[in-house]
């Protein structure tokens, strides 16, 4: 089945609740969207939105990569080959995950509609539901509990806290987090590459009674040696982000003493599915769980984690609330939350529905 058309596109998708970085208000987040056709008139859909403060990628780099002659190339190739030109686009644009993301998403859309098949029926669906975190950003005390109070209204029972600007601040929040929900709330801790190991052991101590979840990204990326010298109870509980981009990164952290016990797997990172899994193979055999993150990301690619999520059975944590907070989207479906778990939608390929391209 051939490939007949590829086109991109870049689209502001309005959020529910503008937000502040910098001092700048963000009303929207750049989404990049990727449509294959096939010759029966099956059509893929793919979506990116790289963080260029992760991966040097910008979405508006990504669309010119996804317009690119490479990818116009493929127009004619067999759908079949998925997997190679996956591999090809890989080599051929190393530095744009989000590009490759986008076409690997759609790529695996587009087969697995063909084979009438939802996508995690390709590698074997290992977990059916999880519960997903939500996030709360760096605020206040009473504007943290206040998120917390909403979000615990909506069926949510995991938060995930912004944490790395200030520690001491940083330990109220939690400690008041748990004084108000206690049991009833699970907490994470995401600093973001903000603290240096005597804040971090600070944190720790200030916080061992509170049952903490797990830590994200706590020191800077280079730092990770400094990490293995922490107990292996600690180290169990990190997790890798921004030191985590690719499968080469990966069997680096995968050598003991393993400076993380978690990986946090973002197709954004890794070029889509084929590199998350790739990842998740290193991860396995040497006891590091899994945990799927996201950016402000589309339905789209939300979908396309959840189905690499659950095709892995040493996945462990969902983060992917990436979508929750668009006021529009140009598709419909993927996946169902319900209580704050999230389980695949039925359908073939990614099961998105509605699918709104009519202006392209």
């Amino acid at each position: 089945m051939k490939i007949t058309s590829i086109r991109a596109r870049l689209k502001n998708l309005a959020l529910r609740k503008p937000y502040a970085i910098a001092n700048l208000l963000c009303s929207d987040v750049e989404n990049v969207f990727l449509e294959i056709i096939l010759e029966n008139g099956i059509t893929g859909i793919g979506a990116a939105n790289p963080a260029p403060e992760v991966v040097g990628e910008t979405p508006a780099l990504c669309l010119e990569n996804c317009r690119s002659e490479a990818f116009e190339r493929l127009v004619g190739r067999d759908i079949g080959d998925f997997r190679s030109i996956i591999q090809e686009m890989c080599l051929q644009f190393p530095q744009a995950p989000g590009a490759v993301a986008a076409l690997d998403i759609a790529l695996h859309d587009a087969y697995a509609q063909w084979k009438g098949v939802p996508v995690v029926a390709l590698y074997g669906q290992k977990i059916t539901s999880l519960p997903t975190s939500v996030t709360i950003g760096i605020m206040d005390v009473a504007e943290t509990l206040a998120e917390a109070e909403a979000f615990y209204g909506q069926g949510f029972r995991i938060l995930k806290v912004k944490t790395g600007m200030d520690v001491e601040e940083d330990i109220e929040r939690m400690c008041k987090l748990h004084e108000r929900f206690g049991a009833r709330m699970t907490l994470r801790a995401d600093a973001n590459q903000g603290y240096d190991a005597p804040t971090l052991q600070r944190f720790l101590s200030a916080t061992q009674h509170l049952n903490l979840e797990l830590i994200e990204q706590p020191l800077p990326v280079g730092e990770e040696e400094i990490l293995r010298a922490f107990p292996p109870g600690i180290r169990n509980m990190l997790v890798a982000d921004e030191s985590l981009k690719s499968v080469e990164s990966a069997r680096t952290l995968a050598q003991h003493p393993q400076p993380f016990g978690i990986f946090n797997i973002k197709l954004m990172k890794c070029g889509g599915i084929a590199g998350a899994l790739d990842i998740a193979q290193v991860a396995r055999p040497v006891g590091i769980d899994l945990f799927w993150g996201c950016n402000d990301e589309s339905i789209v690619s939300i979908t396309a984690a959840l189905h690499a999520a659950f095709a892995c059975e040493h996945t462990r944590y969902l983060d992917l609330d990436g979508s929750f907070d668009l006021a529009e989207d140009v598709v419909q479906g993927g996946f169902v939350l319900e209580n704050g778990c999230l389980r695949l939608a039925e359908g073939h390929g990614l099961g998105l529905c509605n699918a709104d391209f009519a202006d392209w």
